[in-house]
Parts: C-alpha cells; structure tokens; sequence
C-alpha cells in the first residue's frame, strides 16, 4: 500500500482534461421530461427502436452524486444532466431522467423496461463490462476517504494504516468503486453501505461510521457543502473512467450514444459542460 503522503492528489480541473484527452479524444423512481440542451448543430437522425419510447431517451440515475447528478428544487442538475440533455439534443430526442437507487441502474438496463441508458457517475469495471456495454468515456475519477476534522485517531499522516483496522467502520454507497476500493485495501475495517452518498457521509456526521470512501470529486463536493467539517485524509489515483452503460442488446443507440459524445468534445461543449459543473 502507498504511504498516504506519496499518494497522487490530482486536481478535478486535471481530472477532467485526462478525461477529455483518454476517452474523448482518446461511479425505480420517478421519470421526468426535460428540454434538451442546445450545442448548435443539427440533431443526427435515430432509429424509432433505438429508444423505449419513440422520440424520448430515458436515462437512469441515483441523483445524489454531485456534481455529477443531483436534484434541486425538482430540477436535475450537475454534469452528467447536462451531457444528458446534450446528448438528447445531438439525437433529436426529448430527454427524461427516471430515479434509481445507484446499485440497481446495471441491473435495470440489463433487464430493460425502465431506462434507456444508465448515467450516474459509473465508473467503467471488468464486472460491470460483462453485463452492459459502456460509451466513450467522459470523465476520469479517483478515490479519496473522508473522516471528521476533529478525528485524531484518523489522520493524514496514519490513513492508510489506521483505516484498515476492526475498530474502524467505513460507509460507502451500495454497489460503487468506493465500497469496492473500500472492501480491497481496508481488509480489516467494518464496510457499511448505504444506498445513497449522501446518507454516507451522514452516517460520518452522526457518528454512525468512523470515514467515508467514495469518487474524490464527489468528496470534494461534498465537504465543500454540507459537510465542510469533515476532511479529506486518503486519496488514490484509481483513474476511474466514468461512462454511460447501455444494454449489450442495443449496439445502436450505444453508437449513437458515442458520436454524439465526439460531436460534443469535437464542438467544446462537453468542454464547457465539464468546467461550469467542476469549478
């Protein structure tokens, strides 16, 4: 294990041109239509099977991640809405978000019927590529652990030994790279899983749990919000690909998925969708 303080700290804004420079040019509830985003070229012409719903791409996702999803005041905001709506745009669809829980968004397009594609911040995993297929990639992530900023018994200097201890409890969201990341190199700790982010870091601020582990620009996010007295004491440089996982038996609208995601880098909007999200 790396000793913390070797540990890579990139910077989101350095995340995301990774993201744009390897994958571009190179994680059941209630649906809701929106309006698409403009990027100021024609829409590309679909097929009315590519989507449930002719006319309509419906995307599934847990909006509790910011500032990748996250709903305020009704409304979905955050960086993957934003690709979403552009997406549907480049398309000539109408774009509709429809709310499940982030463990069960890979299940749900690989059964069909509830979602047209998954985006939710999924990181791209061997185990997840078995069951569906993912686009180009949009976005690159690692991993940071989070504790209480008046922890003594966790610090930076200590993280990657302490946290691995039976005496240590760590909440992660159910089904994400943070519980796997968690479960690998804290062996020894007590994994507790919630089905939200957000009820995570929660469960830190309640005593519930001693860290939290999850995506580090999510951490970030968070502490720079509701949980400003918490405080990053690990992070990894996992160089976690985020993308949009659609069913293996849908090769066509994945490929539309794609083009659309290169006309958007090609043009700067993803560009631009990325940085007024991440600053």
């Amino acid at each position: 294990m790396k000793n913390v303080k070797t540990m890579l700290k990139a910077p989101v804004a350095l995340a995301a041109t990774c993201a744009l420079a390897l994958g571009l040019t190179a994680c059941g509830g209630t649906a809701t239509s929106e309006g698409s985003a403009a990027t100021g070229s024609a829409p590309a012409a679909t097929s009315a099977s590519m989507t449930m719903n002719e006319g309509k791409i419906v995307f599934a996702t847990s909006p509790d991640y910011p500032p990748f999803e996250n709903l305020e005041d009704g409304e979905y905001v955050g960086l993957d809405m934003d690709l979403g709506r552009a997406i549907a745009e480049e398309l000539g669809l109408e774009c509709e978000y429809t709310n499940i829980d982030f463990d069960g968004i890979v299940p749900a397009i690989v059964a069909g019927g509830q979602a047209d594609a998954g985006l939710s911040g999924i990181s791209v995993t061997p185990e997840r590529e078995e069951e569906v297929d993912f686009s180009t990639p949009y976005y690159i992530d690692n991993q940071a652990v989070a504790v209480m900023s008046d922890n003594t018994e966790l610090t930076e200097e200590n993280a990657a030994e302490a946290l691995n201890s039976e005496a240590v409890t760590i909440a992660v969201q159910s089904g994400s790279t943070g519980a796997d990341f968690a479960g690998e190199n804290f062996p020894n700790a007590e994994i507790v899983t919630f089905p939200n982010f957000t009820d995570a870091f929660a469960a830190v601020q309640a005593g519930q749990a001693d860290a939290v582990c999850g995506n580090l620009a999510v951490v970030e996010q968070m502490l720079s919000g509701a949980y400003a007295d918490q405080h990053t004491i690990l992070t990894s440089a996992t160089g976690e690909e985020y993308a949009i996982a659609v069913s293996k038996d849908n090769p066509e609208l994945l490929e539309a998925i794609n083009d659309a995601i290169a006309t958007l880098d090609e043009n700067g909007t993803l560009e631009t969708i990325v940085a007024e999200n991440m600053g």
